[in-house]
């Protein structure tokens, strides 16, 4: 066995923090998470600093906020990199003899940048061209002709959907064994840090038809129902979901649960391959995800807000040399303490100047308050919570939000709406704690005169997600791939709960080519 503990991070994409049974929800089916929880501790007030894909992701590898590597929102076009003498904890292992190693999604740009992994086997839900993405030249070489490996992310975005794909060959397994082929090589005298990235259960919920119906029988939350009108950036988000009906929605939830129930069984697969080479006990297991999915609380969707359904997210650990089995925490932890734990745990100092996070097993952080900050300019918002308060700033006109977490968790009622004089002994002190954090650690295009500068209010704009496949177009030759129509009528087969013929296709159609199903809706 090594001496020096490996390390395992395991993320997923878009997982909301209540869908692990062990943490207290009785319909996730989630008995690998649950094992990890139970064998190690359970961060229950867990958040993502920055809740959208890439931002976060860079706020993991990096151990910092968007002010330094660049990524305030999520950029396709390699307009943004992490600058080149920016440490990344993949580096400073890899500098003191681990063999690092990045499986699956990691939503780097470029997306072949290796940000300091020795080796990088990549899948991404759009990726440009077909030789960046690992997996789909996997996909190639056992045969398959599909355009949307991971479901498809046009007309049925967030609709019920199932795979296009043998459940082997599904990206959440594919990603599970190429973690456990790692081991299965990786040799005894030296350690090893892999951080495995799960597409899934970011939509399109593109689900293995044997876990299909695992969730037809059980007790599906309702969302949460504001009392107060949420902000412009949530009113945005509402119609991303085009669910004409509750039965609808209803079925997509079931699917998400699903996803998840699936990538915890591939999560078991790694775990028996760790035990069985003898190096679980040894080996520093983190799962969270990036941020987490609205699903029609408050009415919207998606993720870029700064309430809990989208940003706060499963965090658990097992690492029996620090952490007891069965251990539950309250205090707050976020993405940015990932690189100091395993700083930590391999006994490595940080080559740069600060981090904003601290390791979860040492007392190095203030943990009474929780940032949270998402884009720049007129768009940016910025959050801090407390054990008793949650408090949104949002720079377009400078408009609040104050929720009594104690009171009103489900964040139903935003304290300042009615009264926004009548709170200032808590307002204020947040609100000069957010500025202090700020002028730190965040955009310093936002301050002004020592305080926050007001941008011009938003305007509401009407948006669904319409990305289709874009790898078939870089193709050197054309090939006989599956038509976008086709596979549409495939993931659905055996979901009748979707109409076409309710959905919004004529939004769609104006970057799809889809006559067929546009001619049958008429």
């Amino acid at each position: 066995m090594n001496k020096r503990p490996n390390i395992l991070l395991i993320t997923t994409d878009q997982q909301r923090f209540d869908t692990i049974h062990a943490s207290g929800y009785d319909q996730m089916i989630t008995p690998n998470l649950d094992r990890i929880a139970n064998e190690g501790g359970n961060f229950l007030n867990a958040y993502s600093p920055n809740p959208v894909c890439i931002p976060a992701r860079h706020n993991i590898i990096t151990g910092l906020p968007c002010k330094y590597h660049t990524f305030d929102d999520n950029y396709f076009d390699d307009s943004h990199v992490i600058p080149y003498d920016l440490p990344t904890f993949a580096q400073c292992l890899s500098d003191e003899g681990y063999d690092t190693i990045a499986i699956g999604k990691m939503h780097f740009q470029p997306a072949r940048r290796h940000n300091g992994f020795g080796r990088f086997i990549m899948t991404d839900e759009i990726s440009r061209f077909r030789e960046d993405d690992d997996y789909l030249l996997y996909l190639k070489e056992k045969g398959y002709k599909v355009q949307s490996p991971h479901g498809v992310r046009h007309v049925l975005y967030m609709q019920p959907q199932q795979s296009l794909l043998k459940d082997e060959d599904h990206a959440s397994s594919w990603i599970a064994t190429k973690t456990i082929e790692y081991l299965d090589n990786s040799s005894r005298n030296r350690p090893f840090l892999i951080w495995a990235g799960f597409v899934a259960p970011h939509p399109p919920f593109n689900v293995p038809h044997s876990y299909a119906h695992l969730y037809d029988d059980a007790d599906i939350p309702e969302p949460i129902v504001s009392k107060t009108p949420v902000s412009i950036e949530a009113e945005n988000n509402k119609y991303i979901a085009d669910y004409p009906n509750k039965e609808t929605y209803l079925r997509a939830k079931q699917s998400y649960y699903s996803s998840i129930s699936f990538v915890d069984h591939n999560v078991g697969r790694i775990l028996d391959k760790l035990e069985e080479i003898g190096e679980i006990d040894n080996t520093l297991i983190i799962f969270t995800s990036d941020h987490g999915e609205m699903f029609g609380d408050m009415g919207t969707y998606q993720k870029m807000l700064p309430y809990d359904g989208s940003c706060k997210i499963p965090f658990l650990v097992r690492f029996p040399k620090e952490i007891k089995a069965g251990t539950k925490i309250t205090d707050f932890v976020d993405l940015n303490d990932i690189f100091p734990t395993m700083l930590d745990v391999a006994g490595i100092k940080y080559p740069g100047k600060e981090l904003p996070g601290g390791s979860i097993f040492k007392d190095d952080k203030d943990r009474n308050f929780q940032y949270v900050e998402h884009q720049h300019g007129q768009r940016r918002w910025l959050s801090v919570r407390t054990k008793e308060y949650k408090y949104n700033y949002y720079y377009a006109l400078g408009r609040e939000e104050l929720f009594d977490m104690v009171n009103d968790p489900k964040e139903t009622t935003n304290l300042l709406y009615d009264d926004p004089k009548g709170y200032e002994e808590i307002r204020l002190p947040l609100r000069k704690k957010l500025l202090e954090y700020e002028i730190k650690w965040g955009l310093s295009e936002g301050i002004e005169n020592g305080d926050f500068k007001v941008y011009p209010e938003l305007k509401p704009h009407f948006t669904m997600e319409n990305n289709p496949p874009v790898f078939p177009k870089n193709l050197r030759e054309p090939e006989d791939l599956i038509s976008l129509e086709d596979e549409v009528k495939m993931a659905i087969a055996d979901e009748p709960v979707v109409d076409l013929e309710k959905l919004n296709l004529d939004y769609y159609a104006k970057t799809l080519d889809i006559e067929d199903l546009l001619t049958k809706k008429q």
